[in-house]
């Protein structure tokens, strides 16, 4: 059986989720999206912002890098979660167009990747902990092990999440009791026995060295809006309920982010007295640590550090496989005109990670995401823009996201141009050839360029290419047939196609290699308004009956 024909594996990956499916709770769904705060590499990274900056400085870094983050991963997430399509698509229609979103495809399944290896060598150091298995056997070990916790999607994942979640509260309460309840912790915490960070007194250029790496986390919001997308409409007096479930499950991490500053900090603080700095940065170590002042042995403390590392890093590794999986089938399905299935792009993601963590990126990892947030902060500034500014307060851009492709230009130059130029001259900052305060504040410059370029771009081109054309389908559907596949969507995900002479889903759409965009012949650049392009009527005579049909009984 082809894996994109199987729902339970496929979670309407590539396309928009319609109701029918999207059967899960706001609570549910924030609960999948908190895994977050799960992960065993903010208290690690934490650790070496403290040691190198000090603990005033990484503490404002922190605040700064969430202040900004926090407005622009709002209105995505709201964005997302409203319209029930993923970041890539989302993107499609905000500026970027059909192909030109394809980069930011490659660009989110890099961030996924990076923290799948990176979270990944942390929990095989813990299985290593545990079973004295050799590091580079632990590593394959624990990127196979994700497959078949990630191929099921939403539907295991889910469960998963929620009932993990007491035990793991209950595990990281006991390690900070421990360290609260230690002497002088305050002390510790704030003052780390490392000369350097003690030396260190607050300043703009250390702020802002830490703020601009943070800001790599902006892409965080992706892997929120693969579980928002899923969503369920509000209900009628519990519009409050829903709005939290998308701030607290979406930005919200941005702040809660602060809170596991303070949090890994403290732990790190008592670690640091019993141990070396380097020892105190790896999270079994730290945890084993911890646990032994409350147990008195060394035994229990490993085995209760392993379990809750183990545990941490399979649920934040569930979100970053599965969000790993949606942006490669949306990379790949652009590239290649196919799509062997959402469950498929699951054994591609994890072969890389393994290489990833084979390749040390653990001991790496700063490098890599001071790198990485040049771009990261250049895209999601850039959609941020076009949402905020173009569409909402300037009306410069068309006020709908549209993401299938048979209604988009191949690239608009308005928010694939801006990023482009933004993360080139952040780049070139990052090694040098501006300058050294350039260079530490690159991703800034990023976040700035991109941010503002939309506007001036949507301007300069009068808006015009972000609707190709658009499709006459009847208003009183609900659902409507696919020529292609037979399948029955959401007329949201649906275009009139004049190839296959019928409507075709926006799946079928994006796979179709043989039909050289004849519904639109100007696919690269526009030539005079967008066209409306009808069902041709052998086709529309046959709408009645799937019109009238439920989304029960259209099986969807």
């Amino acid at each position: 059986m082809d894996l994109a024909e199987n729902p339970a594996l496929e979670d309407y990956s590539l396309r928009y989720a319609p109701s029918a499916f999207r059967s899960w709770s706001p609570w549910m769904i924030f609960l999948s999206c908190l895994v977050g705060l799960s992960a065993m590499a903010g208290y690690a990274l934490d650790a070496a912002f403290v040691n190198a900056f000090g603990f005033g400085n990484a503490l404002i870094g922190f605040a700064v890098a969430t202040a900004v983050t926090f407005p622009l991963t709002l209105v995505a997430a709201f964005a997302i979660a409203r319209r029930h399509i993923d970041i890539d698509l989302l993107t499609r229609g905000a500026g970027f167009g059909y192909l030109g979103s394809t980069l930011t495809s490659l660009v989110y399944a890099t961030y996924t990747l990076i923290f799948l290896a990176y979270e990944g060598a942390i929990m095989a150091q813990a299985l290593t902990a545990l079973t004295h298995l050799e590091l580079h056997i632990a590593y394959a070990v624990v990127a196979v092990v994700m497959i078949p916790l990630t191929v099921y999607g939403m539907t295991f994942s889910a469960r998963f999440q929620a009932w993990t979640w007491p035990i793991w509260v209950a595990l990281i309460g006991l390690a900070l009791w421990s360290a609260a309840t230690a002497p002088h912790a305050v002390h510790h915490m704030v003052k780390p026995h490392v000369p350097a960070a003690a030396a260190t007194g607050v300043t703009v250029l250390a702020v802002f060295t830490i703020a601009a790496a943070q800001l790599s986390l902006a892409a965080q919001v992706g892997e929120q809006g693969d579980y928002l997308r899923l969503m369920p409409d509000p209900r009628p007096g519990r519009a409050g309920r829903w709005k939290l479930a998308v701030i607290f499950g979406g930005p919200g991490l941005t702040l809660f982010a602060v809170v596991i500053f303070f949090a890994s900090t403290l732990l790190v603080g008592y670690a640091e007295t019993q141990t070396t700095p380097d020892r105190a940065a790896e999270p079994v170590e730290l945890f084993t640590v911890v646990y032994q002042r409350m147990t008195g042995s060394h035994t229990v403390a490993l085995v209760l550090a392993g379990l809750l590392v183990l545990l941490s890093q399979i649920k934040i590794n569930i979100m970053n496989t599965y969000s790993g999986s949606l942006s490669w089938s949306n990379f790949f399905s652009r590239l290649l005109h196919r799509h062997p299935g959402r469950a498929a792009w699951v054994f591609l993601q994890v072969a890389l990670a393994l290489l990833l963590m084979e390749l040390d990126v653990y001991h790496h990892i700063v490098t890599v995401l001071a790198w990485y947030a040049n771009l990261g902060i250049a895209w999601i500034a850039a959609v941020g823009s076009d949402l905020l500014l173009n569409k909402r307060l300037l009306k410069l851009s068309p006020p709908g996201v549209e993401f299938r492709r048979a209604h988009l230009y191949n690239v608009n130059p308005v928010g694939f141009g801006s990023m482009v130029v933004a993360a080139v001259v952040a780049i070139v900052a990052y090694y040098g050839v501006f300058g050294a305060t350039a260079a530490a504040l690159s991703p800034f410059i990023a976040l700035v360029l991109a941010f503002l370029l939309p506007p001036i771009l949507a301007g300069a081109t009068r808006g015009r290419w972000y609707i190709a054309r658009t499709s006459d389908l009847p208003a009183d559907a609900e659902v409507l047939p696919c020529a292609v596949c037979a399948g029955s969507y959401d007329t949201a995900d649906m275009a009139a196609c004049p190839f296959h002479d019928g409507t075709i889903c926006s799946l079928c759409c994006s796979t179709e290699g043989s039909c050289r965009d004849r519904c639109k012949p100007n696919a690269w650049r526009p030539a005079g308004e967008p066209t409306l392009l009808g069902m041709p009527e052998k086709r529309a005579a046959t709408l009645p009956a799937v019109a009238t049909a439920s989304a029960e009984e259209m099986g969807r």
